[in-house]
């Protein structure tokens, strides 16, 4: 299914990790080629300082289109919010300016048209509750991109053959019990955080696993990836919500709430 055309009220992206080898830049390039939107929040891990300062920077004619085209929503009255992750983390030294061309913030609290309060964050501040040893989580880094190299070459292949992209990576994880162990604390460690705020669900990054739904009234949405799932997490002019591929297609999506259902705005807090 193919997501609504139009101007959407809202887009969310994170973990672009721009300037790695893994980096699906030209899909990205596309996808924001085709965006129209009031609101774009840029959820952390947008370049990705880690992989330029211990390896050589992956930079080309793709990454290039991105930058112009983030510019070129800048310039068509895109209000642009940046949130810097743990792979960007020394822009959070930015924290609380208000630049030229976006806003860097901490965190933030977006409101959707149908009335929910929800936190946009990285999600990196989850880690000392989701993390395994840290031997551990060398090793499960180290076979991560090994994995992800494969990916690279998988779909390098389904290219020439005509096929669409896969994700060896997601695949892989969601037969580990390990990962989905760890993705799970993770969902209850935002959802816990968004409820101790009094706000109504979370919009994050970081763990690479796109998802979107509602849990005992709490909405958890993650945007997903540019190195595995290329999603984006979008919020439609009537509020509904929708994650969507970089081909547009609606994977997941949760109408908007009816007015009887909103609670009162006197029992927010702020983030």
């Amino acid at each position: 299914m193919t997501a609504s055309a139009g101007r959407r009220r809202a887009v969310f992206l994170s973990d672009l990790h721009l300037g790695t080898t893994h980096c699906h830049a030209a899909e990205l390039a596309d996808f924001l080629a085709g965006l129209d939107c009031e609101q774009l929040y840029l959820v952390g891990d947008i370049v990705d300082l880690w992989w330029m300062a211990a390896r050589r920077a992956h930079w080309g004619a793709a990454e290039n289109r991105v930058i112009e085209r983030l510019h070129a929503l800048r310039r068509a009255g895109t209000g642009i919010v940046y949130i810097p992750g743990n792979h960007d983390r020394p822009f959070r030294h930015l924290c609380g300016l208000a630049m030229p061309a976006m806003r860097v913030r901490r965190r933030a609290i977006h409101v959707t048209a149908d009335g929910r309060h929800l936190l946009v964050v990285h999600g990196d501040d989850y880690d000392v509750v989701t993390q395994f040893g840290n031997l551990q989580e060398k090793f499960g880094d180290w076979l991560y991109y090994r994995i992800l190299t494969g990916n690279q070459w998988l779909n390098r292949l389904r290219r020439h053959a005509g096929l669409r992209y896969w994700s060896l990576s997601e695949f892989l994880k969601r037969r580990s019990g390990a990962a989905e162990r760890y993705i799970a604390r993770f969902v209850d460690a935002g959802l816990g955080d968004a409820r101790r705020r009094g706000l109504d669900g979370i919009v994050c990054g970081h763990i690479h696993r796109a998802a979107l739904f509602d849990r005992d009234g709490m909405l958890y949405a993650n945007d997903g990836d540019w190195v595995e799932s290329l999603t984006a997490f979008v919020e439609e002019q009537d509020g509904t919500l929708r994650l969507v591929s970089h081909r547009g297609e609606t994977l997941a999506e949760v109408p908007p709430r009816t007015p009887q259902a909103w609670p009162d705005a006197e029992h927010r807090q702020a983030a």
